[in-house]
This record gives C-alpha cells, sequence and structure tokens, in this order.
C-alpha cells in the first residue's frame, strides 16, 4: 500500500531530528520534513498561503484563532518549543524597578502583545508576583530592529485595548537603554543587554528563580505546537496518532543521543551535569507530550488569554487537541 505523502515544517530541533534524517519514520507516512530556523516564517506560511501539511505553531496565536473559529486546522498534542521566560524580562536600571510588583503601572514593550512568549510572562507576573496589568501601559514593536504590523499576524485584544506601537524605524531595544520604555520582555534578548549600560534582568538570578517556579507549578512552559490541516484530519484521521508516535519516538532518540558519553554531541562543556540536573528537576521523561500530562499548565495557559482579553472565556483544551490513543505493550 503506498504511504501518505505529508509535508512537516518545523525548526531543526534535537527532539525532531530523527524525522528530519528519516531515522523514524511515521506508520503509513511518507514525510518530507522542512525544517526552518524561524518559527514566525513558518506561523506566517502556514496560515497566510496554507503552505504545508502539517507545521509548528504559536501555542497563542492556535488557541486564540481556533477558539474564535477562525482557523481551519486542529492541533497534536506536541509540544515541540518550550521556555523558562524568567530570565527574559529586562528593565532599564535608572526605572525604579526594584522588584517584580513595581511594574505595575509601567511603560512595558513586548514585540507583539500576542506573542506566546507575552502571554506566558503576564501570566507569571500577574499570578507570582501579584503585577496589576491592567494598569501598564503597553508598547510594542521591533525589538533589536524595527518591525512593520502585519494585519494577519498580529490578532489584538478584545474591547479596543490601547497599545502603543513605536515609530517604524525605531526598536525597543533602543528605547529600553534610552529610558523611554521601563521594562521589555519577550522571545528575544534586547541587543542592549550586552552592548549598553542601562539594561538589565529584572531576576538576576533568573536560573534559580526559574527552578523554583517550576517546583511551585509544575510548569516548564509551552511556546508551540504542531497543526494540521483540518481537511486531512478529518480525511484521514490516523495521521494524527502516527505523527504522534513519531513525535514521541524522535523526542526519545534525542534524550538517548544526547547522553552517550563517548563524545559529547553539543558544544556544552557541562553537558552531562545539565542533563543530570534537568532529569534530578524534571524526572525521567523532562519534555511530556499529549494533554493529560501537561493538562494543569494548558488549563492555565487558556485562563491567561482569557484574563489578558483575546477570548472572552477560557476554552476546553480537550477541544483544542486531535483524540490520541497512548498505547504501551
Amino acid at each position: 500500500m503506498k504511504k501518505l505523502p505529508i509535508t512537516f515544517a518545523c525548526g531543526p530541533y534535537d527532539r525532531m531530528e530523527a524525522l528530519n534524517l528519516g531515522l523514524i519514520q511515521p506508520e503509513g507516512i511518507d514525510l518530507r520534513y522542512i525544517a526552518i530556523q524561524s518559527p514566525p516564517e513558518i506561523f506566517a506560511r502556514m496560515q497566510k498561503t496554507r503552505s504545508f501539511d502539517i507545521a509548528e505553531m504559536s501555542m497563542a496565536h492556535y488557541m486564540i484563532m481556533r477558539a474564535r473559529g477562525e482557523f481551519p486546522y486542529v492541533a497534536i498534542p506536541v509540544f515541540p518549543s518550550r521556555v523558562f521566560r524568567h530570565g527574559f524580562i529586562f528593565i532599564n536600571r535608572n526605572s525604579g524597578i526594584e522588584k517584580p510588583s513595581d511594574l505595575s503601572g509601567k511603560r512595558i514593550g513586548v514585540q507583539e502583545y500576542r506573542q506566546t512568549a507575552g502571554v506566558w510572562v503576564r501570566g507569571i507576573l500577574q499570578h507570582e508576583y501579584d503585577v496589576d496589568l491592567d494598569s501598564v501601559q503597553w508598547v510594542e514593536g521591533g525589538v533589536n530592529t524595527p518591525r512593520p504590523e502585519d494585519e494577519d499576524m498580529d490578532l489584538r485584544p478584545l474591547g479596543g485595548m490601547e497599545i502603543e506601537i513605536i515609530p517604524g524605524d525605531e526598536c525597543l531595544s533602543d528605547q529600553l537603554e534610552a529610558g523611554k520604555i521601563d521594562a521589555y520582555f519577550g522571545a528575544r534578548r534586547p541587543e542592549s543587554f550586552d552592548k549598553g549600560e542601562n539594561v538589565v534582568r529584572l531576576f538576576p538570578e533568573y536560573r534559580a528563580e526559574e527552578k523554583s517556579y517550576y517546583q511551585r507549578t509544575g510548569f516548564h512552559p509551552i511556546m508551540h505546537t504542531i497543526v494540521m490541516r483540518e481537511e486531512l484530519h478529518e480525511e484521514h484521521p490516523w495521521v494524527a496518532e502516527a505523527m504522534f508516535k513519531a513525535c514521541q519516538a524522535s523526542k526519545n532518540w534525542a534524550l538517548d543521543a544526547m547522553k552517550f558519553s563517548g563524545a559529547q554531541k553539543l558544544m556544552l562543556p557541562w553537558l552531562h551535569e545539565e542533563i543530570a540536573e534537568m532529569h534530578a528537576l524534571m524526572g525521567d521523561d523532562p519534555w511530556p507530550y499529549g494533554v493529560d500530562a501537561n493538562r494543569k499548565m494548558l488549563e492555565a495557559f487558556a485562563g491567561y488569554l482569557s484574563e489578558q482579553h483575546f477570548l472572552e472565556s477560557a476554552p476546553d483544551v480537550d477541544a483544542l487537541f486531535t483524540p490520541i490513543i497512548a498505547w504501551t505493550e
């Protein structure tokens, strides 16, 4: 029987490497893995030109669009990107911000208000540090270079919430260094943190803060999921489970490859110490897939989208993902 040809666009991640190399083949699928370094490029091409059958997608963008009934894709509960975000909150050292609650009432820059990283940081600041998000003056623009607006991708909050857009020839990194904004957070580090004099982290010991956050909540924040064309899922519902199983196998292959001690796979001098620390904190599966394994975190994120005015109410996370039968022999 001829295999079903499927295109899959995703980042060149270690957890997807076995799929990219063809070492693991999804059952019944002739997979063409298209490795693209820039996640925003994948997102835009999937939405604007339907370029792929299956693709990596922003978690915030997917949940918002799907809940609003405006997205012809359904997610497979695979999460190729996760990032702790305490280390991505930067402040101007002259802003008077000494602790997280001091962010209330300040001018804060974000690359895109709807960006998943931003949703996570706002949720963390509100729920862990009592920051009053509604008192903040939000400022949007490119981080290290000017960024044009994109009407197709820039989802706006409901109710006409005010977001200031910086001039088209300016960037947030420069504004933070100059004190035009008090703080910035998002998915990218501002260049002024390395090259300027006035930009510092809100949490200087951010790794300790992130570990404490994980110990309290169990959350290793999910940034992206995998979506497939809705009509493909309706015609071939087995594809979602085949891809889920293949992604699980690819992740496990990457974990085993990373642990090989004969010659280190990555250029990290203390790689094996880092691996041991990760497992001590997170257990044997530090990067779980599936709804049930991530339910508390997914429900919290869905709640953040409602609290931050993207949705009138938090969506049912089970309705957002394809059902998966977890089969063990």
